[in-house]
């Protein structure tokens, strides 16, 4: 049972506004841009979400979104919203989204003790609480987030960090899960299993590209699991794993003002690869693994190619002392002349994945030298932001062309 009124809470006296909920503006369809988060004020509009028992205090701007009623939304942590109830099978989702914002999915699940654990690198709380889990992201405004857990008494006072070695990695895979030639496609959120099998069959698609985490990452990734990994490897997909770091840029890019933007390089980087391996390791995927940090288009120059270049050199170091292989995603126009340009200067990633959305599905470009990423270590993303439907089911994805080995 869900409910949603209007609060009479006081903010230095200020009293709360009757607000109208549009659970119906979050239906199927693809969602605008990433919302910046405001900055508190002395008073504003607040409204009260009931969920099972616990009572949510939230802005009465943040829209409402009942997932049993529409099934098809796509859960999103780039703008402010509260998601009740667990997320479709088939969302629709755009193939494409960054960027972090105060955003809550509440779930139901089996009575556990009140817990909740942060992870200070994604910038997200997880709670457990009497018949509910609750997923709750934020982007600059963490006391926002704190104020609406504890509205629902839970104690995110004592939240502890959620530290990698409590997290168990799962049985590792194969080595060559994350090896592949041939044709795959990247999607914002892992597609449900009758999904993956009807592609399987009915696509000349092999490999998949799963978001595993970054405090960018906009989508839910309900499906994502240890389990459904292996399962997608049994029946013969290989997987391409993506991270979503911080940004080139908050204020201008394809990230826009709703991404975490580099500030400090060299300790960024190095967090972000000390949390893709942690992410990366309880779904299967184990040491030698490429993962790949995505860094959208940003214009080149000074200080902000200053700070790309030693973000990505912290990162493949990082990766490398861990065990793990660096994957870059970025545009050939960005971060791919940049690499090429200081290569004197940087330790290259491993591999490559470049995007030029020409339509031809080849894994060499012009811009890119033959000495370079030349040994298997190339993906081309020649198509981005396309719907296809394979085995009656419609996806929004980038495709690409692998030669990983």
């Amino acid at each position: 049972m869900l409910t949603a009124r209007s609060s009479q809470t006081r903010r230095t006296g200020a009293r709360a506004l009757t607000v109208l909920l549009a659970a119906a503006a979050f239906a199927a369809g693809p969602l605008g841009p990433a919302l910046s988060a405001p900055r508190p004020t002395d008073s504003e509009d607040l409204t009260q979400v009931d969920y099972r028992g616990h009572s949510f205090t939230v802005p009465a701007s943040w829209q409402i979104v009942d997932l049993k009623k529409h099934p098809d939304a796509c859960v999103r942590f780039d703008r402010h919203a509260v998601y009740l109830g667990r997320p479709g099978s088939h969302q629709n989702c755009p193939a494409r989204a960054s960027g972090r914002t105060e955003a809550l999915l509440i779930q139901p699940a089996p009575t556990a003790p009140s817990a909740v654990t942060e992870n200070p690198t994604a910038r997200t709380y997880r709670a457990t609480g009497h018949r509910i889990v609750v997923t709750a992201a934020y982007g600059y405004d963490r006391t926002r987030i704190q104020d609406v857990l504890r509205s629902a008494g839970l104690p995110v006072g004592a939240a502890r960090v959620d530290e990698p070695a409590e997290r168990p990695a799962a049985a590792p895979l194969p080595a060559d899960a994350t090896s592949f030639r041939g044709e795959g496609f990247d999607a914002c959120t892992a597609p449900s299993q009758s999904a993956m099998d009807a592609w399987r069959d009915d696509s000349g698609y092999g490999a998949i590209g799963v978001y595993i985490g970054g405090l960018n990452r906009a989508c839910a990734q309900q499906h994502l699991t240890a389990d459904w990994v292996r399962t997608q490897y049994t029946r013969g997909w290989r997987f391409f794993p993506l991270y979503v770091g911080r940004q080139p840029s908050s204020d201008g890019g394809s990230c826009g003002g709703g991404c975490a933007a580099i500030t400090s390089p060299v300790p960024q980087g190095t967090a972000a690869a000390d949390d893709a391996v942690k992410q990366a390791a309880a779904l299967g995927f184990g040491k030698g693994t490429v993962i790949y940090n995505d860094l959208e288009h940003y214009e080149p120059g000074g200080k902000v190619t200053d700070q790309v270049l030693a973000y990505i050199d912290a990162y493949t170091e990082r990766l490398h002392a861990l065990g793990y292989r660096s994957g870059a995603y970025g545009n050939t126009s960005s971060l791919v002349s940049d690499l090429i340009a200081n290569r004197a200067g940087v330790t290259l990633p491993d591999v490559i994945h470049f995007a030029r959305w020409n339509r031809e599905s080849t894994t060499s470009d012009a811009s890119i030298p033959s000495t370079l990423w030349s040994k298997h270590q190339r993906i081309h993303q020649y198509i981005g932001d396309t719907t296809e439907t394979h085995g009656g089911v419609k996806i929004s994805i980038d495709r690409d062309r692998l030669d990983v080995g």
